[in-house]
């Protein structure tokens, strides 16, 4: 298949096109999440996701009597639940002895298990509208819409400009929390802001790509950006880069190849630019790593022999 033939299917557009936004976001702002040590407070904020979506399913359903299946209705109750299960999390880890993983371990079953039960309570009921509503679980990349593109969009951008502006109080409490208490920035007020962002960067790929492999996308760009740059602009610019390609090329491959589901691919594309990023960076490299032991090893060599001949 062409790349003009490509681009010319409408649902392969909005495949390529959605997959790149989600990668492109999720990446950027998963910086700070690796960086602060809390790379799988993207799988809490992902299983979160299950009952915020079909809170807001029932709300519009049931309550408004409108189309449950609403993107945009669905992205604010998933950000709304995935905020409030990263900062149960994070608040069990700062009032009690409990460590930030069990933490996370904790409040994923609960959220996630209340999300099943929902989605029972749905697949029971006579809900208008619910068809689909279990692509939440596992991604269906072939249904985003124009709708779903430019919601996605906005929403992603929304958490971008959100990072820029508070670039400085993101940067501070990620690699000075205590400094940044002592020059008055609010920590709890900025931890809000931050997981918000990362929130919303993993939310709106959770249609498309499922809670189930969305960790991957916060995850494994900034891991394989880590190994190229020492710098939080570089770091960031590069994961971005790294989400938008892999994502972008997986969905290409997964439409070229036939028969191949899209967030699997993806997934798979990630992961590949991470081991090369692992084995052949220039810096922190394991061939790197090799090399430079060798060296020492034999300049060591070289110096006995030398206090050797010497005696």
């Amino acid at each position: 298949m062409s790349l003009i033939e490509f681009f010319g299917n409408h649902t392969y557009r909005m495949v390529f096109f959605g997959a790149m936004t989600i990668g492109l976001v999720a990446g950027a702002l998963g910086s700070f999440a690796y960086l602060r040590k809390q790379s799988l407070i993207s799988d809490v904020i992902s299983h979160a996701a299950l009952p915020g979506t079909l809170l807001a399913f029932l709300t519009a359903a049931v309550v408004l009597g409108t189309d449950g299946r609403n993107m945009i209705g669905l992205i604010i109750g998933a950000v709304v639940v995935g905020t409030i299960a990263v900062l149960f999390a994070n608040g069990v880890t700062r009032t009690s002895k409990i460590r930030i993983d069990t933490a996370m371990a904790v409040s994923l079953a609960i959220f996630f298990g209340a999300g099943m039960l929902l989605m029972r309570i749905i697949a029971n009921g006579a809900f208008p509208g619910k068809g689909g509503i279990q692509d939440y679980l596992f991604g269906n990349a072939s249904v985003i819409t124009i709708a779903d593109l430019t919601t996605s969009i906005t929403v992603g951008a929304l958490a971008l400009v959100l990072m820029l502006v508070f670039w400085k109080e993101f940067a501070l409490r990620t690699f000075d929390p205590d400094h940044s208490t002592v020059l008055g920035f609010r920590a709890r007020t900025i931890d809000t802001l931050m997981f918000t962002a990362i929130v919303i960067a993993t939310v709106i790929g959770v249609k498309a790509v499922g809670l189930v492999l969305m960790v991957t996308f916060v995850v494994t760009p900034p891991a394989a950006a880590r190994q190229w740059t020492r710098t939080l602009p570089g770091m960031v610019a590069l994961s971005a880069v790294f989400g938008a390609a892999g994502s972008g090329t997986g969905a290409y491959l997964s439409i070229v190849l036939g028969k191949v589901p899209t967030g699997p691919l993806i997934v798979l594309t990630l992961f590949a630019i991470f081991l090369v990023s692992l084995l052949a960076s220039p810096r922190r490299s394991v061939i790197t790593r090799i090399v430079t032991r060798s060296r020492a090893r034999a300049a060591l060599k070289r110096e006995l022999i030398l206090e050797g001949a010497a005696r």
